[in-house]
C-alpha cells in the first residue's frame, strides 16, 4: 500500500476512534457523521462530505447514484454504520463506492459495535 496512503487511513480511524471514545455505541448514523466530520476538522483534514458521486451505465449518466460519506484528501472513501453486524453487503457496498470513485481505499466504520477496532474494515481494489 501507497505509504501516504497507509498514513493517511490511520488518522482517520485515530480521528474515528477519538469520536467513538467520547460518544460511545448507541447512536443514530448521523450523530457520529457530524462528529467525525467536526473531528476531521480539528485534525486539519481534507475531506468532503455527503459527496454526490455519478455512475454512467451505458449511455445514461445517474448523477446521484450513490453518496459517500466522507471522501478524505481525495484518496481514502469512509463509509460510517449503526448495524449490529456488518455484512458482506457492506463490504461490497463500500467496493462499488471504490470503483465508481476510483479510489483504492476504503474504511468502512460500525459506530454501533462496543470496541471501534471490532467494528472497522479497510478495503481495498
Amino acid at each position: 500500500m501507497n505509504p501516504e496512503i497507509n498514513q493517511l487511513t490511520e488518522q482517520v480511524i485515530g480521528a474515528a476512534i477519538e469520536v467513538h471514545r467520547e460518544l460511545g455505541p448507541g447512536l443514530l448514523e448521523s450523530a457520529y457523521q457530524r462528529a467525525l466530520a467536526h473531528e476531521l476538522r480539528l485534525r486539519g483534514f481534507e475531506f468532503e462530505e455527503q459527496k454526490h458521486c455519478p455512475v454512467t451505465y451505458k449511455d445514461l449518466v445517474i448523477d446521484d447514484a450513490y453518496r459517500l460519506d466522507f471522501l478524505v484528501g481525495g484518496l481514502v472513501v469512509v463509509e460510517l454504520k449503526t448495524v449490529d453486524t456488518l455484512l458482506d453487503v457492506h463490504d461490497a457496498q463500500v467496493l462499488t463506492y471504490l470503483k465508481f470513485s476510483r479510489c483504492r481505499i476504503g474504511l468502512l466504520l460500525n459506530f454501533r459495535s462496543t470496541i471501534l477496532t471490532r467494528g472497522l474494515k479497510r478495503l481495498a481494489l
